[in-house]
């Protein structure tokens, strides 16, 4: 390295630059930033700032090489996958607009950086168990359940919330924690079944879990892949799957447990039979579930109070699009024009306020991932049922891919590769 390349790399101005690109690469990544999101971004603001880099991303790592090919220097960074965090890619966003504007230099893009990866979590712990109750309440009214039924799915959701929250503090716990929750709830809801006699432990099992579901991360996956980014797609790809078998393992050995303990309680209390009401939902139930379901993955997302009506529209519109053209024209191409109206509309969204497009985006592909069609695949595999299992998986895939389609649909159309969004 001559002497004056020498000088410019280990200038302050650069060296800030530096350090503050691969702070930023750090938190969006932990944050839910998908791989082909997050290359461009980074690249557009290297660009920006004068530093010639290029960028690698994988759900685990972040490689970052700063310099001419000659004399690059490597920086790889070991990241833990996160979940998305809204509010924080929302921040980082107008960071990042700052600095590439002039407004603020990179030397105060990462304090403000360091200042919001300290503060404490946006929602308290209480407000987060609430919002577990409030998404499980309602997918048991998407999925039409009856009163009595709902009723125990809320339940199942605070048991959820109880049972993640309780395992993510130790690390011993902290990665089997979807085996492990599916395999309590399921226990529980199949014991209620027996109990009351409701022949819906199924059903309210997946209520109660379909929070964990890794629906979109099959989805971002499947998007990954079809960007040419083939490391990390396949990597994710790779983590839902193994995901779906641990919440379908989970729920096999419940449903054992469970039918058993349920079993030996209706013989003890056979009073206890039909004691659940069985009325079915009034109409307007899965319409309010439209609503509370965007509310609460606006908390569990940790996404800003003020974008809640945002999100609670882009829901409201995946939602109602797939719905009625899936009823229309078939399962797949619903999925494929409802994530092709949220992703459109996100990144419009996001050109005329000048935000992160994910913010809408996100909370909008959760009301259509095929989660919970997956969840049946596997307990159906694990059931020794293969022939359903492998028509269900394969149904998944279809699904899966009209969602990856529509979203880069809508990107294409609204030339979001030319935007910088976080």
């Amino acid at each position: 390295m001559s002497a004056a390349a020498a000088a410019s790399v280990d200038a302050p101005e650069f060296a800030a630059a530096r350090r503050f690109i691969l702070q930023l690469a750090r938190q969006l990544h932990q944050h839910g930033t998908p791989a082909h999101r997050l290359e461009v971004t980074l690249s557009v603001l290297a660009r920006r700032l004068g530093v010639q880099a290029e960028f690698f991303s994988t759900p685990t790592s972040i490689m970052v090489g700063i310099g001419t090919l000659e004399q690059q220097r490597v920086h790889l960074l070991r990241v833990n996958p996160g979940e998305p965090n809204l509010g924080h890619l929302s921040r980082l966003g107008e960071i990042v607009r700052q600095v590439m504007d002039g407004d603020i230099t990179p030397a105060e893009g990462l304090r403000r950086i360091e200042v919001m990866d300290a503060e404490p979590p946006a929602y308290p712990t209480w407000l987060v168990m609430v919002a577990f109750v409030l998404a499980s309440t309602a997918i048991a009214c998407f999925l039409k359940l009856r009163v009595g039924d709902v009723a125990v799915a809320a339940a199942l959701g605070l048991v959820t919330a109880v049972t993640v929250t309780t395992a993510s503090r130790w690390e011993s716990t902290r990665h089997v924690t979807e085996p492990l929750t599916a395999f309590i709830v399921t226990t529980l809801a199949f014991t209620v079944d027996g109990l009351l006699g409701t022949r819906t432990g199924y059903a309210t099992s997946l209520a109660g879990l379909a929070i964990l579901l890794p629906g979109l991360t099959f989805t971002v996956a499947l998007t990954e892949l079809s960007t040419r980014h083939l490391a990390s797609g396949t990597a994710r790809l790779s983590g839902a799957i193994v995901t779906f078998l641990g919440l379908g393992f989970g729920l096999a050995l419940g449903a054992k447990a469970g039918g058993a303990a349920g079993a030996l309680l209706r013989d003890l209390l056979p009073v206890m039979q039909g004691a659940l009401p069985r009325a079915p939902l009034p109409w307007w139930t899965e319409w309010a579930g439209l609503l509370v379901a965007p509310l609460a993955f606006t908390v569990l997302l940790s996404a800003r109070r003020q974008d809640a009506p945002l999100i609670v529209v882009a829901c409201a519109a995946a939602y109602v699009t797939s719905k009625l053209a899936g009823a229309a024209v078939g399962e797949e191409l619903g999925a494929f024009l409802g994530a092709f109206v949220v992703s459109a509309g996100s990144n419009i969204l996001a050109r005329v306020r000048r935000r992160v497009a994910m913010v809408t985006q996100v909370p909008g592909l959760l009301i259509l991932v095929p989660g919970s069609i997956g969840f049946r695949s596997m307990t159906s595999l694990l059931g020794q049922e293969v022939e359903t299992g492998i028509q269900t998986a394969f149904r998944v895939a279809i699904v899966g891919i009209s969602l990856a389609a529509g979203i880069l649909a809508g990107n294409v159309v609204t030339r979001a590769a030319n935007r910088i969004r976080p």
